[in-house]
């Protein structure tokens, strides 16, 4: 969903943040943006009079929570996404007065899927990776009927992988990764089954179960927000792979490797020309109503969509963003700082 909220925010409300004088930019949300947002943060705060922005990673949903709780200083001025905000989170946002929001797309970043460097590679499909993760799966005897989950091998679901024990690591319902995988590796094999794909338009709602719900039977292993954490697991344990951002791979590429999706490795070019299957864009999001009432605010906007930051050659491609187009970069820039509506297409 790509959205830009435009209404009036009353003078009354400016005046009140500016009173209570809060002098640092508060940033909730992804963990997969923290990185990104935290490199800005300390570069805006060294070259700017204005205080380095507080940035907490706290997962996309939680941080949507936040941001959506109401308008003041006791709320956040920004969120960060690593997936597009849902319709349940405007409304949420609306009902408590937060009507005036901006959604600023930053870049690309892919899903991993990664295991030790001491382990091989793993070459797998989306398929493999919802009959091996998913809470129900098709009857192992061919019928079109669902089961829970009986697999505990990696060869079990697919007689070419290793017979090593499914034990995957990954990040928890509140996470926009965990979103972002559900829809995009999960979904994407789910639809793999052409009688589950079918109940799409039958039954959305019981489609979405199927192909959106992770096993809770032990396979799957939640592993908090902290993708440094996933990291630090798999170097203990070969036989796990784990799911985090491409940024958090790219990182630590002397430690893990991401597995090969589909004959694609998560790699800049891949994820930038969307032929690695599991890629997806990131977000942030701007409470307006704050913009003149936290200092640094619109200098903190210029700073992370500047060229230096998010361009081509910009510092955040170090930290593994893919960035967008020249033309959207462009069209970002002037509508982020003009205030009109933001539109990527």
């Amino acid at each position: 969903m790509k959205l830009l909220l435009a209404t009036v925010v009353s003078v009354g409300m400016v005046a009140n943040l500016q009173a209570a004088g809060r002098d640092t930019i508060s940033v909730v949300g992804s963990s997969t943006v923290y990185p990104f947002a935290t490199v800005v943060a300390e570069k805006f705060g060294k070259k700017t009079s204005f205080n380095t922005p507080k940035i907490e990673s706290t997962g996309s949903g939680g941080g949507m929570k936040l941001f959506c709780s109401g308008l003041g200083l006791k709320f956040p001025d920004i969120t960060n996404a690593s997936r597009a905000m849902k319709k349940s989170e405007l409304d949420t946002c609306r009902n408590n007065g937060v009507t005036d929001i901006t959604e600023i797309h930053i870049g690309y970043d892919g899903i991993a899927i990664a295991n030790s460097n001491k382990a091989p590679l793993f070459k797998l499909t989306r398929k493999d990776l919802f009959l091996a993760l998913a809470r129900q799966v098709p009857n192992p005897d061919g019928s079109e009927a669902l089961v829970d989950n009986p697999y505990k091998t990696w060869q079990e679901v697919n007689d070419s992988l290793p017979a090593t024990k499914i034990e995957v690591l990954g990040p928890p319902p509140t996470s926009g990764t965990r979103d972002a995988f559900a829809e995009l590796a999960l979904e994407g094999g789910c639809q793999q089954f052409g009688w589950i794909k079918a109940m799409k338009k039958a039954d959305k709602k019981a489609y979405k179960s199927v192909c959106h719900s992770v096993r809770e039977d032990g396979p799957y292993i939640e592993v908090g927000e902290n993708d440094n954490l996933i990291v630090q697991k798999l170097e203990k344990n070969p036989n796990a792979l784990g799911i985090f951002g491409y940024s958090f791979l790219e990182q630590n590429d002397d430690k893990v490797q991401g597995s090969i999706i589909e004959n694609k490795s998560p790699e800049f070019e891949t994820i930038a020309d969307g032929s690695y299957p599991v890629s997806r864009p990131l977000f942030f999001y701007v409470k307006n109503a704050h913009k003149d009432s936290i200092p640094g605010m619109r200098a903190y906007l210029k700073e992370f969509t500047s060229e230096a930051a998010m361009g081509e050659d910009g510092y955040l491609l170090d930290k593994g963003l893919i960035p967008l187009s020249d033309s959207e970069r462009a069209a970002l820039r002037d509508n982020v700082m003009s205030g009109k509506k933001l539109v990527i297409k």
